[in-house]
């Protein structure tokens, strides 16, 4: 007999409750959607005039080329070097030099308190290479990466010591070094136990790329604009750029749950031994 070890499992009228919970939600959702959409018919803004860029090839291409694939590239730069810093830096802090650990922990500790846009502000002025998309595409990648980094150095740090302790113990005790205790025993194991964190710090950076509009950086938020001053049609432009990122985003979170599963397996459920006849003793179940 399996049984959870937290908590009961609901019973009937729990799970009456929560269908109707779930069907009023659905209903609210649905509202909010159908008046969004009256809204929108009333004031005209469904007209084919505002959606036909979205339709037109040149601008389509316009938006994926220029803008989805600027953002994915700045995305996809700025989630490889910030991986690389926050290794170095996870285990900096974990060091027993202090030399190394104080400036690793000063480090993690200023980049995370700093907001991103204020980041990608002060290098865009700082580097004063402000005068092209180039420029402007690696400050964004710079402020991203120094924020989600830092980040991801605490995210390293929490699985390096979740970790059971025996592991490196055992590993000591086999004559390895605390280097390849690290790389070999250490490191991999809190990789799988901090993915889930990694992932969703990899969707956080992909959608603040949009903030690299306010430094001219091109991307999904940059191209936007020349069309709905084109085309005065700011709100399908809003509702557009919108779906695009939650579609990557879901896609992106897929294929990452989809590398999770293949690294740390499906995780299956375990029975657990529940309490039998008081007379005789016996569970009334079994591992």
């Amino acid at each position: 007999m399996s049984a959870s070890v937290l908590f009961d499992a609901p019973g009937p009228k729990t799970v009456a409750r929560h269908r109707i919970y779930t069907v009023v939600s659905l209903l609210a959702v649905l509202a909010v959607v159908a008046f969004a959409v009256w809204t929108l018919y009333d004031e005209g803004q469904l007209a084919y005039a505002y959606w036909e860029p979205f339709v037109t090839p040149d601008y389509v291409r316009f938006i994926l080329v220029d803008g989805l694939l600027e953002t994915l590239k700045m995305a996809f730069f700025s989630v490889i070097f910030a991986v690389v810093i926050g290794l170095v830096f996870g285990v900096g802090k974990l060091s027993d030099h202090a030399w190394v650990r104080w400036p690793a922990w000063l480090f993690v500790e200023f980049f995370r308190a700093v907001p991103v846009l204020l980041l990608m502000v002060f290098s865009f002025f700082l580097l004063s290479i402000g005068d092209g998309p180039l420029s402007s595409f690696w400050c964004v990648v710079i402020a991203l990466t120094l924020y989600n980094g830092s980040v991801l150095a605490e995210v390293f740090r929490a699985g390096i010591n979740a970790v059971p302790q025996g592991q490196a113990e055992a590993a000591y005790a086999i004559g390895m070094r605390k280097t390849q205790v690290m790389t070999s025993v250490l490191l991999p194991q809190a990789v799988k136990i901090m993915l889930p964190t990694i992932i969703s710090q990899m969707v956080v950076a992909l959608k603040d790329t949009s903030l690299g509009y306010y430094i001219l950086a091109p991307g999904l938020t940059a191209v936007g604009k020349p069309i709905y001053l084109e085309f005065r049609n700011q709100v399908q432009v809003a509702i557009v750029i919108t779906a695009i990122y939650i579609i990557v985003n879901l896609l992106l979170t897929f294929l990452a749950t989809m590398l999770q599963k293949r690294l740390v397996g499906e995780k299956k459920m375990l029975d657990v031994p529940m309490v039998g006849d008081a007379q005789t003793g016996r569970a009334s179940g079994g591992i």
